[in-house]
């Protein structure tokens, strides 16, 4: 016998509980218990936070890529360059791309016929390393493909970011340690902040990536 059960029959006001939760208050707790867990699930805006670690071209997209879908879903969207990655904040964009090292990345012509184009032309390292203006080359050719396929810019993707108001979070410790000034960046950055003061970002975040 509950004790809900037990004071109902001993005649206290605990008589009024409805006779649904005396009989079996442990579903009664349980349904109020899914019910305001599915209230709050409702109610919470998700969020995403991003360690920005990188600077060349190539690397630039997945981060914006990423904060500006979320944003765009209604997420609160943090992003935190730090070292190479604050490349990414500067206002003057000079962004190149490096395919030494990096055997996964193909080579894409942007011009001429279909077939052409199609073809990956893994290039290797010992040729990228020998050749004079090799990475300009992949620079140029890999900003042309973008444009071919109706890519977004960095700079595009970035002010969109901007525009859905996800944060940009640079980190203190590497603009020290590379000497950078603030005027170097956007002042749209939010925050000059050290690794602690963004962990606890981190930590609260639906989604945390390291790119």
């Amino acid at each position: 016998m509950s004790n809900l059960t037990a004071v109902n029959e001993a005649g206290s006001p605990a008589a009024d509980i409805p006779a649904s939760i005396s009989s079996n208050p442990d579903a009664w707790f349980e349904q109020k218990f899914r019910e305001q867990m599915e209230k709050r699930e409702a109610e919470h805006t998700p969020g995403m936070a991003i360690v920005v670690t990188k600077g060349t071209l190539d690397w630039a997209y997945p981060p914006f890529i990423l904060a500006s879908t979320a944003a765009a879903l209604g997420w609160d969207v943090s992003l935190f360059f730090t070292f190479y990655g604050l490349e990414l904040l500067k206002k003057d964009l000079q962004l190149e791309v490096s395919p030494l090292g990096n055997p996964a990345m193909p080579m894409k012509m942007p011009f001429g016929p279909q077939w052409l184009q199609n073809i990956n032309w893994n290039m290797p390292n010992a040729l990228m390393a020998g050749v004079p203006g090799f990475e300009k080359v992949a620079t140029a050719l890999m900003k042309k493909t973008v444009s071919n396929k109706g890519v977004a810019s960095i700079e595009e993707l970035r002010s969109l970011c901007l525009e859905a108001e996800v944060q940009m979070v640079a980190c203190q410790m590497t603009v020290d340690l590379f000497n950078y000034s603030p005027d170097d960046f956007i002042p749209e950055v939010s925050e000059w902040v050290g690794a602690a003061s963004f962990l606890p970002t981190a930590q609260q975040a639906d989604v945390t990536l390291f790119i």
